[in-house]
């Protein structure tokens, strides 16, 4: 298979079947990052697809000055997390004052949703992203360092704490759950769970 790296140049020089290429491996992902931490109703559905599409269109109107320093996967998600930090500004300058901050987004059954996204919450949120960018998107622990601008052990070290913390606000959960499913005779374990179908 050819690499996002050499896709990225193909498009640099020209190649529209390249940038094709890029679109079908990075669209869903990138819908999932979005989805994933805008709230959880119609419109935020939606704009979760028009900012994967702006993100698609600032590799475009940038490819000129694209270099393969980093990995294509890494240049993407950082164009991601800039357009989401632009997003969250614009929401709270139009919401009240005191509305809570939009939930990560997840596609499990309702309870076990609900205690993922209410035990996510409770996270710090450095420590929050962090646990997400390696869960649902998959990055590597460099790849976090690069696009976060943080070093490799203080990923290391905030992804620790965050599993712990999520473990620790899941396990009373988890229990309550699993009671419940014990009588219903429907064993599931808690997990998170990823936008479009995809397994942790």
């Amino acid at each position: 298979m050819i690499s996002d790296e050499t896709l990225m140049l193909e498009f640099q020089g020209g190649s529209r079947a390249a940038f094709e290429q890029l679109f079908a491996r990075y669209r869903g992902p990138l819908y999932g990052y979005f989805r994933r931490r805008l709230n959880r109703d119609e419109r935020a559905r939606s704009r979760a697809e028009d900012l994967t599409q702006e993100t698609f269109i600032a590799v475009i109107r940038a490819v000129a000055r694209y270099e393969p320093r980093a990995l294509v996967r890494t240049y993407f998600y950082a164009i991601a997390i800039n357009l989401l930090a632009a997003e969250r500004r614009s929401q709270q300058r139009d919401s009240p004052i005191g509305k809570a901050a939009p939930e990560p987004s997840t596609g499990d059954a309702p309870d076990t949703s609900m205690w993922v996204r209410e035990a996510l919450q409770k996270l710090d949120e450095s420590e929050r992203e962090i646990l997400m960018l390696r869960e649902y998107e998959q990055l590597s622990y460099s790849e976090i360092s690069d696009l976060l601008k943080i070093p490799l052990n203080t990923v290391r070290s905030r992804l620790f704490r965050a599993r712990i913390a999520l473990k620790d606000h899941l396990e009373p959960s988890a229990r309550c759950t699993d009671a419940r499913r014990k009588m219903d005779d429907t064993p599931s374990p808690v997990k998170l769970a990823r936008v479009e179908g995809e397994a942790l």
